[in-house]
């Protein structure tokens, strides 16, 4: 079989990935083997593959395949998330550009959108999955959407109903404006903002008295329901049971007293507005004020904003920050930094808000979830440090808020018959709702048609963190013989951001559900940033086609690329230089092949002795890397494994085995070195295919012609054996015994086809051992042991060892005279340059002290190499 010339990643990687999906080597079902199994983070149905996924992915198909080598029944189980906001967004703007209004859609007709949507162009990045190698098994591709898992979404819903852990409330949420739903706490992300602190001026009733107050958000006086003083302030004791007249809208609110009121912020006195801030709610219930909600779904002002209403909460205000001014009503503004909460999906500025919303109660859900982490260490955190994060944020756990105003996703199993906040039961359908709805009002007369579902959806993560059960089925059948054979998972790959959002909750759901952990270990990968450090994203344009790189590089290329630079936890500054360096190294690899496959063989030649001691070096050396591989691996150190299994390769393999082992120009090999290096080259195919997965198999066919059950993907991953720990020491010394070597050959211009005599004086005692390697690495025609110098020679030390190389016949003596004579007058000629500079008085005395001592090194330097 000719071997191409050069290595040509599309093509292979294109013909391999349909090899390996037509022999199903990806898909798993249960059997006797042990099983490892990975459930993919659900990308959002909406995603493409962008540098996280790229590192993400890759990571995880480091390890399923290194799992097949293992021997065991790996499975990798592919999805993605309905991710209801994104989605839901991006379904509105199609219909936007179609002329059609959400809101004139029922939710029948807006979900018939959504799927159409979905089917369409939900999912690429699954597709896109395949480019870059990775081998799920796409058989069981899972969707957060798909009716057996939305069934399983609520049966959970419905079961912590029934134990009192999910309960309807009226509450302050978080408001996304944007995409008009109330988001999770862990769902707004708080940036430090430079605003303004605005001073305004409010009349005390029946006085002439004024007050003035510090507010961030001179657009929310509409809702002011009360202004509070603090009981111990005594600038404000004359104030006790006066009102106070809210600028503009003319309100009369009371003046109240509390405690919380911070008499050294602003100016002592607070406007409280109960509808848009947590702790003037809290504020508002102790004092039973009036709630005045001034804002939209969207964020505009309603017509409590009187002539404002309409308009967006940041275009008013600029303008009553304008009206307040030319009323004399606005004192002054003072530069602040304030703490501004934004929606992790859509950016927009989050609005806190009063609503009626579905929450779940954590505390007692969370505590099994954090002894697995923190005490028993059943669930490891890779890296460690990690878990320092998780203990302050499941230690403060708050109510869980898991409705969302969205259409897209599991629609809330609560059906109301009446107006009442309680008049509403919980169930899997409408018709056991129709069964408890007739119970709980002993009215028999109850049709269907009396019940309406709760309009609102799930969060999202409300389904997936089901994941690592519902994609086996494990909720709505428990004991199915696939539930109990691949979980717990072994492995999770994530990135740190979503510890909380999907690991914590993942962790949380394992031990409801199952009294048991989802998985063994979270490895969690850094972010992917540029080489500013800066978090690679669309917005900034500094994220690279993830899919142009794999054209340019190759998958093989681009995997060795990330994971170069990928330690756990770390973040990976990445240049496309390191794409560039694993397409190098592809090459390397194919040229390795090509020259070995390009020997030709002789049957009747014997093994060199060279050859012969070079293999069983490179045997231990190899086992001594395989160690550390595994080490590297039980320890999620993969960028260490690859680097230790590039190493291997290049340097050990590549630049000293297949050079010690070659034969002379157009000179056969002997058969038994061939097959000995071509047994090596398959284990070193095997460490190296979880990494490069495509090139690996390409070779391992081109070696020798191979059935489909001995394709590599499924092959045995190399056996430990005995180490000669004593031999590698001894070939670490002859290394730099023939580097030196060839030093000498370079810097003397000895041409490497001159054979040269040798001769050491063995002050290390070092082993015969080598003998032979380095005669034919170093070409001499001699290889003498003596007992001191040798006269007329040139020279070199490895540790205390002296090599002698004669200067008669291995250099020309004339050329190399008349070439020292030439740097000698250079160096005289310089040193009295530097002379004549420093015995000027004037050059030493104003010349910077630093100037003045390089000179003198220079002299010294100079001064010394004359002398040597």
């Amino acid at each position: 079989m000719e071997i191409p010339s050069k290595y040509n990643a599309s093509s292979i990687e294109n013909k391999w990935y349909d090899y390996w999906m037509e022999h199903k080597y990806f898909h798993s079902k249960p059997d006797e083997r042990e099983p490892y199994t990975i459930v993919i983070p659900p990308p959002n149905v909406t995603g493409i593959l962008h540098m996280g996924h790229m590192l993400n992915n890759t990571i995880q198909d480091v390890l399923i395949r290194r799992a097949r080598l293992l021997g065991k029944n790996a499975c990798w189980v592919p999805g993605t998330d309905h991710a209801s906001i994104a989605t839901e967004a991006k379904v509105v703007a199609k219909l936007k550009e179609q002329g059609i209004d959400k809101n004139d859609l029922s939710r029948e007709e807006f979900l018939e959108h959504a799927w159409e949507w979905t089917e369409e162009y939900g999912g690429v990045i699954l597709e896109q999955l395949k480019k870059l190698g990775c081998s799920c098994d796409w058989d069981r591709t899972k969707f957060t959407m798909d009716d057996d898992m939305s069934e399983a979404v609520i049966k959970v819903f419905v079961d912590l109903y029934n134990k009192g852990l999910i309960y309807r409330g009226y509450r302050m949420v978080n408001w996304d404006p944007e995409a008009k739903t109330t988001l999770s706490d862990e769902e707004v992300i708080h940036f430090e903002k430079q605003g303004l602190l605005y001073y305004l001026e409010y009349k005390v009733e029946g006085s002439d008295e004024k007050l003035t107050i510090a507010t961030t958000r001179p657009e929310t006086i509409f809702g002011d329901t009360a202004i509070c003083i603090n009981p111990n302030d005594e600038r404000f004791t004359h104030l006790k049971g006066k009102k106070a007249i809210v600028p503009i809208c003319g309100r009369v609110i009371p003046i109240i007293e509390d405690a919380y009121v911070d008499v050294e912020f602003g100016t002592g006195c607070l406007k409280v507005t109960p509808a848009h801030d947590e702790n003037d709610k809290v504020l508002g219930d102790k004092h039973q004020l009036e709630v005045v909600d001034i804002f939209n779904a969207d964020a505009s002002l309603n017509s409590f904003g009187m002539h404002y209403e309409g308009q967006d909460r940041f275009v008013v205000r600029k303008a009553i920050t304008k009206e307040l001014e030319e009323a004399g009503i606005l004192v002054k503004t003072e530069n602040h930094i304030n703490k501004v909460g934004t929606s992790e999906r859509t950016k927009a500025v989050i609005e806190p808000r009063l609503s009626d919303q579905w929450f779940l109660k954590m505390e007692d859900l969370a505590q099994p979830a954090i002894d697995a982490v923190l005490k028993t260490g059943d669930v490891k955190l890779f890296p460690k440090k990690f878990e320092n994060t998780y203990r302050h944020w499941m230690e403060n756990i708050r109510d869980w808020n898991i409705s969302r105003q969205l259409l897209w996703g599991q629609q809330i199993p609560a059906y109301f018959y009446g107006d009442g906040k309680e008049d509403f039961v919980v169930a899997e359908s409408l018709d056991d709702a129709l069964v408890l709805a007739k119970k709980k009002t002993s009215n028999q007369q109850l049709t269907t048609n009396d019940l309406k579902q709760d309009t609102d959806a799930l969060d999202t993560w409300f389904s997936s963190w089901l994941w690592p059960m519902s994609v086996f089925d494990g909720i709505r059948n428990p004991e199915n013989e696939e539930i109990k054979y691949y979980y717990p998972t072994n492995d999770l790959v994530t990135g740190p951001d979503i510890l909380f959002f999907w690991v914590a909750r993942m962790i949380i759901a394992g031990y409801e559900y199952r009294d048991e952990k989802p998985f063994e270990n979270v490895y969690l990968t850094g972010l992917v940033r540029d080489k500013q450090r800066r978090k690679m994203s669309k917005s900034l344009g500094n994220s690279p086609d993830a899919l142009k790189l794999i054209e340019d590089y190759g998958a093989d290329g681009v995997r060795v690329g990330l994971l170069l630079s990928s330690a756990a936890g770390n973040d990976l500054m990445f240049d496309e230089d390191l794409c560039q360096q694993g397409k190098q190294f592809a090459n390397k690899i194919w040229n390795a092949f090509r020259l070995v496959q390009g020997w030709e063989v002789d049957n009747s030649i014997s093994q060199p002795e060279s050859s012969k001691i070079a293999l069983e070096w490179f045997e231990s050396k190899f086992q001594k890397t395989l160690l550390e591989i595994e080490d590297h691996f039980s320890k999620y150190r993969l960028s260490d494994a690859l680097m230790s299994t590039y190493k291997l390769i290049w340097d050990d393999f590549a630049s000293w085995l297949l050079e010690i082992i070659k034969p002379a120009y157009q000179q056969p090999i002997d058969a038994k070195t061939l097959e000995s290096v071509n047994a090596i080259f398959e284990d070193i195919l095997k460490i190296l295919h979880p990494f490069m997965p495509f090139l690996t198999e390409e070779i391992w066919h081109y070696i020798k012609e191979r059935s489909p059950e001995e394709a590599l993907i499924i092959s045995k991953w190399p056996e430990a054996k005995p180490i000669n720990e004593m031999l590698i020491s001894e070939f670490e010394f002859a290394s730099e015994v023939i580097s030196g070597l060839r030093n000498i050959r370079k810097q003397k211009n000895i041409a490497f086809k001159d054979a040269i005599g040798f001769s050491v004086v063995n002050n290390e005692n070092v082993n015969t051992t080598f003998d032979e390697v380095i005669s034919k690495l170093g070409n001499l025609e001699s290889f003498d042991y003596v007992t001191e110098a040798v006269e007329g020679a040139l020279t070199y030390r490895v540790k205390s060892n002296e090599y002698f190389i004669p200067m008669e016949g291995s250099i020309d003596i004339e050329a190399e005279i008349e070439k020292l004579t030439e740097e000698l007058k250079y160096t005289e000629g310089f040193l009295k340059s530097v002379q004549k500079k420093l015995s000027n008085e004037r050059f030493v005395a104003g010349a910077p002290e630093q100037v003045v001592a390089s000179e003198k090194q220079k002299k010294l330097m100079r001064w010394l190499r004359l002398k040597l």
